[in-house]
């Protein structure tokens, strides 16, 4: 029999949880971006199977994270993986506010963390997960030589605009039943 535990994190505990974040941050700003990187990947990866989903889902998007600084073909900035990085160094330091040994609740401070983390680089997150679907899809189209980019995601999804830009124009066009805004105002001749 499961037992579900709901509670809400206030803005005030959320306040909590960002300071310790910047603590952490300025406690750590001399370990370089291998251990940090390190840190995270070893946190996601070892002990996924021995937590509640709820930290185990948390523990997927850590690992994302780290993907996607470590992934040569999305090509962070400079600026962006320091961003990413700064966000992951709580999980480079030795000490949790609850210590990971106690069972179940253990890793609930690193799944607030991951959290606030995830929400706070939501766009980079589901940008990236567009990215690997893409990428996913191309190597299955083409097989295992392609190699495809950030810059070929992007030319993909301008084109892909495009091409709705345009089939959105001919659906008005067709189905007012008018001549419609372009053809009225045309400078065609």
């Amino acid at each position: 029999m499961a037992l579900t535990i709901n509670f809400d994190l206030q803005e005030q505990d959320l306040d909590y949880y960002r300071q310790m974040m910047q603590k952490t941050q300025d406690a750590v700003r001399d370990l370089d971006r291998t251990e940090v990187l390190t840190a995270a990947r070893k946190l996601a990866t070892e002990v996924r199977d021995e937590v509640p989903e709820f930290v185990a889902s948390r523990l997927l998007q850590l690992e994302q994270l780290v993907n996607m600084v470590e992934d040569s073909d999305w090509d962070l900035t400079e600026e962006e993986k320091l961003d990413v990085l700064s966000a992951l160094a709580y999980f480079a330091k030795a000490e949790d506010l609850i210590d990971d040994r106690l069972p179940v609740l253990g890793f609930l401070d690193d799944a607030i963390m991951i959290e606030l983390v995830a929400r706070e680089l939501a766009d980079d997150l589901k940008a990236y997960e567009e990215f690997c679907v893409y990428r996913h899809n191309e190597i299955e189209r083409r097989g295992e030589q392609a190699h495809t980019t950030k810059a070929d995601w992007l030319e993909a999804k301008r084109k892909e605009l495009h091409a709705w830009m345009r089939r959105r124009r001919s659906e008005k066009r067709s189905g007012s039943g008018s001549a419609g805004f372009r053809s009225f105002f045309s400078f065609r001749g």
